[in-house]
């Protein structure tokens, strides 16, 4: 993902997740502190039909949506898979399994073992079905800034690169 990408990622942002909006200013922030966790996926055409913004981070802190990160921790303990979006044409065809194999790379670049995430508006059953169980104690202040029925979730990497 380049500064340039970022119109296109808040135009699908905005579209997709509409009970979770976040400025721009702060996906940038991420993209800046990772590059390598933040992603294009492009659509037949070449043009992004969604993204992926990721980071290395502490999973029992996960970031509460639409807040600056400021700096990424010396000791993250997870690979944390802050938003994926993906348009109705892309899925189904492995874009969401692809982004994860590069992800998992990073994430054992990074010296983790696992992955995290927030599951919102919807999303538990599919992330769920991607090998996601609940993660449990994290503090319902940050859970609810994601929505109603956030979730928090994690996985563990295994060995080898399967998604």
């Amino acid at each position: 993902m380049q500064p340039h990408d970022l119109p296109a990622v808040m135009a699908l942002a905005t579209t997709m997740h509409p009970g979770c909006p976040e400025r721009a200013d702060v996906l940038d922030e991420r993209r800046r502190l990772c590059p390598a966790g933040c992603l294009i996926l492009p659509d037949a055409q070449g043009r992004p039909g969604g993204y992926v913004l990721s980071h290395p981070w502490r999973a029992d802190r996960p970031p509460a949506l639409d807040t600056y990160l400021h700096h990424l921790p010396g000791q993250a303990n997870c690979w944390y898979l802050h938003d994926i979006a993906i348009i109705p044409p892309l899925r189904g065809q492995g874009a969401m399994h692809a982004a994860l194999r590069i992800l998992t790379r990073h994430a054992r670049d990074h010296g983790v073992n696992r992955m995290a995430l927030m599951a919102a508006e919807g999303a538990r059953p599919v992330w769920a079905h991607m090998g996601f169980t609940p993660m449990h104690g994290i503090p319902p202040d940050i859970t609810a800034t994601y929505g109603v029925d956030a979730c928090p979730m994690h996985r563990a990497i295994s060995g080898t690169i399967q998604v």
